[in-house]
């Protein structure tokens, strides 16, 4: 089984560029990709494509046993690593959690991340994210990732 989200789908913007401008013209982050594929013996493999500008794209690609639970902490791992390589490794990341609940007659992911600046600049921060994913609750996690860490990845954008 696999599922693809492209980027005629999916435009997520994350932050704006140095200066500040967040207007139409100014170049933004993007969420341009987003796949998940399930192999028969049980292992599943989710990529994640972040791109900056055309031709500057970034993957995060995390791979595990594929369960309920596993398929959403993959989704957002992988979500992790590509933000960790757009930030150029300035920024690491932890998983603490993912959560999947119905709540308002609709299904909520929840990801909770611990931030970790690697220069030792700023203290460990905890990030919190959420996303309404009544369609494809793995797209909502990644968007929910991306939620949690879109103000942090705008410093980042600023300082690039």
């Amino acid at each position: 089984m696999s599922f693809l989200v492209d980027d005629s789908i999916l435009h997520l913007a994350l932050a704006s560029l140095s200066d500040g401008s967040s207007s139409a013209g100014g170049r933004r982050e993007r969420f341009t990709r987003f796949s998940f594929q399930r192999s028969p013996t049980a292992r599943c493999c989710a990529e994640v494509e972040l791109e900056y500008q055309p031709g500057d794209a970034v993957v995060g690609r995390a791979e595990g046993i594929a369960t309920p639970l596993g398929d959403v902490r993959l989704a957002a791992e992988a979500t992790l690593r590509a933000i960790e390589q757009f930030s150029h490794g300035s920024l690491r990341f932890d998983l603490l959690g993912v959560k999947q609940m119905r709540a308002f007659d609709a299904n909520v992911v929840i990801v909770s991340i611990l931030c970790i600046d690697s220069a030792g600049r700023e203290p460990e921060r905890r990030l919190l994210g959420c996303h309404l994913a009544d369609d494809d609750v793995l797209r909502g996690t990644v968007i929910a990732t991306l939620q949690a860490t879109n103000r942090l990845l705008g410093n980042a954008i600023a300082t690039r």
